[in-house]
């Protein structure tokens, strides 16, 4: 077959380019006006249309970038809960402790007081960890900003490896409100998470449980006055 000319082939390479330019300029422009106070009540809904709308432009389906039982409901259940019961008591019991050592600072965690003691506070967030962080956040970060950075990288090693530490910065900057533990603990998170994604064979399910059940074991901790440094 003959080779395509040079400036058909230029052109056609440079077009998926340009859409995740613009992509990325959009997802850094949700960040700065998050960190302005101008989102409400969270980016992840805006970051999930960008990540829609990437997916159809480009002929794609959320189930080709991972939203798919990892070979059926008990294993996806059962790798899933263990993975987020990991996570963590990784996290309680050794790199919060550490990071707390390190900056002088546990995460800043004010906004949640209000589920201590409350029934209400904690349905709604038990909702909101099952809705907007576990599936939005896992959508967003390892199905769609993962596999996108990997894929204009070319699927390799170095690409998925850059693609991971890329996601699991942006899912620990997406935290900035608890301060520099909270940033750092969650950029941790989301190397496991990530890496669970990669190692899964690009499954979302598994990421999406275990992100759940870590979130949901810290609204019940809070919810009895046993999270670390929250009154």
């Amino acid at each position: 077959m003959d080779a395509p000319p040079k400036a058909m082939t230029s052109a056609s390479a440079s077009r998926p380019a340009i859409l995740a330019l613009f992509e990325f300029m959009l997802i850094a422009g949700i960040y700065v006006a998050d960190w302005n106070h101008y989102i409400i009540p969270s980016k992840v809904p805006y970051l999930f249309a960008i990540a829609w709308v990437s997916l159809r432009l480009r002929h794609l389906r959320w189930a080709d970038v991972g939203f798919r039982l990892y070979r059926n409901w008990r294993t996806t259940l059962l790798i899933g809960v263990a993975a987020g019961v990991a996570i963590e008591m990784l996290e309680l019991f050794f790199t919060q402790p550490l990071l707390v050592r390190i900056t002088g600072q546990i995460p800043d965690l004010p906004a949640f007081n209000r589920v201590s003691g409350n029934v209400t506070w904690l349905v709604i967030s038990l909702a909101l960890t099952w809705t907007l962080f576990a599936f939005g956040e896992e959508m967003v970060f390892r199905g769609y900003l993962m596999s996108r950075i990997a894929g204009l990288l070319g699927q390799g090693r170095r690409g998925w490896t850059v693609a991971l530490l890329t996601a699991s910065l942006g899912f620990g900057l997406s935290h900035f409100q608890q301060g520099i533990t909270g940033v750092t603990e969650n950029f941790l998170d989301g190397l496991i998470l990530g890496t669970l994604y990669w190692s899964l064979g690009g499954n979302l399910s598994v990421p999406i449980v275990a992100h759940g059940v870590t979130d949901t074991i810290d609204f019940l901790l809070l919810f009895f006055h046993r999270y670390p440094g929250v009154s």
